[in-house]
């Protein structure tokens, strides 16, 4: 297998688990990146730009990462706490009054980030055409009934969190949050990676397409807990609904909906480009710039919530916008804080190590919150710490 880039001394085993993602995981094309202490040590890609293409990976190729999207919108709204502009303690409705109504009127803003919020579904779901629209999607979550009383449990608010978070930066701001990103966050930190793809970087963004897991038995099982299966086998159940708060699902090559500002589902970046946001959050990267203030850090890694996950059914542990390590979960440390795509991507950040980490692939697995490929790079981090 042709692999392309280089990993620092002491960093070999995660070379050699991205190989194996090729060799035996099925990956068809793939990047990682890896900084510590803010400084790259892991820049390795492979694979074509699409499942079935032939057009060799760059190391500027960029996919689109679904849910982990959502780790860098959370830093929009804690980046706005940080300087003051928001609190997270104060109802949503203070920022966005037609929030408050049928029973979210004591709603606060981290309940958001934490998935407390109780609305992860829509009674009537948007099309993607509908979705885009950012005044839609607002109206449409500011009318939905809560589906249980907000603060009291948790559950995955897989959709909705792109109408949550984007309307309440707008609210705050003024401005769209594909903007306030591009402008407070990639830009400054030179970081590959968009919400709301702009038609000049469309060409790097490669096609993702869903991949079968490998039949090779030496590959990772991921076959999910029958209760798992059914509920999202269940077009009743809150697991199908949240899903399904966008129906049709959309289809993610098209230029449209990658243009279009998701947070929850459709950013699009680089692997460099998600650890070195990563990276941004818990030091300075090359020497530069930095995002989260440590207090901060703590906010972002701090329990908000966890055990049973009323719409991905299995146990989750949440901070303010971030999933932590967990069974769920299992990010580097019991310190570490982020977000994987659901079928692929991962991001994360790892504050005892100074890890920053960054995963994109072009084919996505059935998996949720674990890919085998994302946790088998992990292991071999985790081993490559253990050797430094």
């Amino acid at each position: 297998m042709d692999v392309n880039g280089a990993v620092a001394e002491g960093f070999e085993p995660v070379r050699e688990a991205f190989v194996r993602n090729f060799e035996v995981l099925g990956d068809r094309g793939a990047a990682v990146a890896v900084y510590r202490d803010g400084h790259r040590v892991v820049d390795l890609w492979a694979g074509t730009t699409d499942v079935d293409g032939t057009e060799p990976w760059q190391r500027g190729t960029a996919q689109i990462v679904r849910s982990a999207t959502k780790g860098v919108a959370a830093a929009v709204l804690l980046l706005l706490h940080q300087r003051g502009e928001l609190d997270l303690d104060a109802p949503v409705g203070e920022y966005w009054p037609e929030f408050k109504t049928a029973g979210k009127e004591r709603t606060r803003v981290w309940h958001l980030l934490a998935h407390r919020a109780g609305v992860p579904v829509l009674d009537a779901p948007l099309t993607p055409a509908q979705a885009a629209d950012p005044d839609l999607g607002a109206e449409a979550v500011a009318a939905q009934a809560p589906v249980w009383e907000p603060g009291t449990d948790h559950g995955y608010h897989a959709q909705t969190y792109s109408w949550l978070t984007g309307e309440l930066v707008r609210r705050v701001t003024g401005r769209d949050i594909g903007e306030w990103i591009a402008g407070e966050i990639a830009g400054p930190l030179g970081a590959d990676l968009w919400l709301g793809l702009p038609d000049g970087e469309r060409a790097r963004a490669g096609r993702v397409a869903q991949i079968d897991p490998p039949a090779d038995p030496r590959g990772l099982r991921t076959r999910p807990k029958r209760e798992v299966s059914e509920a999202y086998a269940d077009p009743a159940s809150l697991t199908r609904r949240a899903f399904a708060a966008i129906t049709p699902l959309p289809d993610e090559n098209d230029p449209a909906y990658r243009a279009a500002v998701l947070p929850a589902s459709n950013g699009v970046a680089t692997a460099d480009g998600l650890a070195r946001f990563y990276a941004s959050l818990i030091g300075e990267v090359d020497g530069g710039a930095r995002l989260f203030t440590p207090e901060t850090v703590e906010l972002a890694r701090a329990e908000r919530s966890a055990g049973p996950d009323r719409v991905l059914v299995v146990a989750t542990r949440f901070g303010l916008g971030y999933m932590l390590h967990g069974a769920a979960s299992p990010l580097l440390s019991p310190t570490s804080f982020g977000h994987p795509g659901r079928g692929g991507a991962l991001g994360f950040a790892d504050p005892e190590s100074g890890i920053a980490f960054g995963y994109v692939t072009n084919g996505f697995r059935k998996s949720v919150t674990a890919d085998p490929r994302a946790q088998a790079l992990v292991r071999a981090l985790r081993a490559s710490l253990g050797s430094a």
